[in-house]
């Protein structure tokens, strides 16, 4: 029913109010999400292995690559084509909420790797030569303590590897300032692979991480480190089926550990328990000194006619571990009962309009082969030069009814489901269905894609 209004609003009226239409989208995510039920441990447990089969099964993780542990970590984990396309649109989601979002926040980008870091910096992963290791250690005349000293040496020289985004940041204050003609506040933003130690002996844990440092006055730290917080929390909730399995915590005073004077840090709750997507920090000044070596002078910025050295607050977010969230999120599973009265249970990845990797589905019913294809070939290059992906599933050789495709592309999260057929040839008519009310409409070839172009960019304010 949804689907049906508004195409009629889109057939009715050429410039359609958007908030009408957002209004619609909301309210059908609204209708197809239930509210969370209160699970046990073995149903918790059914969930994860649910979760993680359909991920390998369709095409969000790279198969034979994936572990149980570093799965609920959301680290070391190779993505598979829809999976890569949702951490794209995360990031970009990320990066838009963000540089888009105030005028004083500008981009960056700084190396993964440093000569220049100092070990008590950011020494806790380096970068070193194994040949001249092997060297080092087959040099037998050596003592223990000149071993040592070499390997020490050694290991000192090599470049330290970054294990966050946030010195990068401090280091391109300085450069930054003539930006900002020296007024406060503005932020740094960048997002990039991080490593960081795994906890054993194996490789470190490969982390693509968010990053916001925020110069503001001292005086305002607090207010400025609550407004993002908001913000922060606010920008997870947009996009999510389930919003108050994202929430906002206090850390305390253990958690922190001398690193700041205040954190605050966004959760979700996953079944074995809340998990950290974004980390908010404030720092004060004693880092960006640290860095500079104190040169105060030129570290100063105005806060109104006074001339103060920034504090620092960090915005640090985990995006493995918010892709993973959303996936854990939009994940539903329906019992239902067919014609003939079997119990079946559909699993359905209802992932935001604007986080599904794939939009819309591709697929021929009956008639003649060739001609199908062709239209299909046709309406998909119009679908991505439009912006619109698709997938082609007219290309699959392997007879499939349409349930089982429904099955598919539901478990895929697929928006719409296009279906070309003999009908299509005939009147230039076709079969769509919405992945979230699972309702099937006919539609004029003609207005598909302007349809799936409205429908987008009107989920976008929702």
């Amino acid at each position: 029913m949804l689907t049906y209004c508004v195409r009629r609003l889109i057939w009715r009226c050429e410039n359609i109010p958007r908030t009408s239409l957002c209004c619609r989208i909301a309210f059908a995510r609204q209708r197809c999400s239930t509210a969370t039920p209160v699970r046990s441990v073995a149903e918790d447990s059914d969930h994860t292995k649910t979760l993680m089969q359909l991920c390998t099964d369709r095409y969000y993780i790279a198969s034979g690559q994936l572990h149980r542990d570093s799965f609920q970590r959301g680290t070391n984990c190779g993505y598979g084509p829809l999976g890569m396309e949702l951490k794209k649109n995360v990031l970009e989601q990320w990066w838009n909420s963000v540089i888009g979002f105030r005028a004083e926040v500008f981009g960056i980008s700084t190396l993964h790797t440093s000569k220049d870091r100092t070990t008590e910096r950011d020494g806790q992963l380096r970068v070193v030569d194994t040949e001249n290791l092997r060297q080092i250690l087959s040099q037998r005349e050596l003592s223990k303590d000149q071993l040592i000293q070499k390997l020490q040496t050694h290991i000192q020289n090599g470049a330290s590897v970054r294990t966050s985004l946030f010195q990068g940041a401090l280091e391109q204050y300085v450069p930054s300032l003539e930006l900002v003609n020296r007024k406060l506040p503005f932020g740094l933003a960048e997002t990039g692979l991080c490593f960081q130690p795994s906890g054993g002996p194996s490789c470190p844990d490969e982390v693509t991480q968010s990053s916001l440092v925020w110069f503001c006055s001292p005086r305002t730290s607090s207010q400025w480190l609550d407004y993002w917080a908001r913000h922060r929390l606010q920008w997870w909730r947009k996009f999510a089926l389930g919003p108050s399995d994202f929430s906002c915590s206090v850390i305390t005073e253990e958690e922190l550990a001398g690193r700041a004077s205040r954190g605050v840090k966004i959760v979700y709750n996953f079944p074995w328990g809340q998990e950290a997507l974004e980390t908010l920090l404030s720092r004060g000044d004693a880092e960006l000194l640290q860095t500079h070596k104190s040169a105060r002078n030129k570290l100063q910025c105005l806060d109104g006619r006074k001339s103060v050295v920034p504090y620092a607050i960090s915005v640090t977010g985990n995006l493995e571990r918010g892709v993973l969230a959303y996936l854990y999120n939009s994940l539903q599973q329906v019992k239902k009962v067919d014609s003939k009265q079997r119990l079946q249970q559909r699993k359905v990845l209802k992932l935001h309009p604007i986080l599904s990797p794939v939009k819309v589905a591709l697929d021929m019913g009956r008639g003649a082969t060739v001609e199908l294809r062709q239209v299909c070939e046709g309406l998909l290059k119009e679908f991505l030069e439009g912006g619109v992906s698709a997938w082609p599933g007219y290309l699959e050789t392997m007879p499939t009814s349409m349930e089982q495709l429904n099955t598919k592309y539901d478990e895929m999260g697929v928006l719409f489901t296009v279906v070309i057929s003999d009908n299509t040839l005939e009147s230039g008519l076709l079969q769509v269905r919405s992945r979230d009310t699972t309702i099937k409409e006919t539609m004029h070839i003609s207005e598909v894609k302007n349809f799936l172009a409205r429908y987008i960019s009107a989920a976008q304010n929702i």
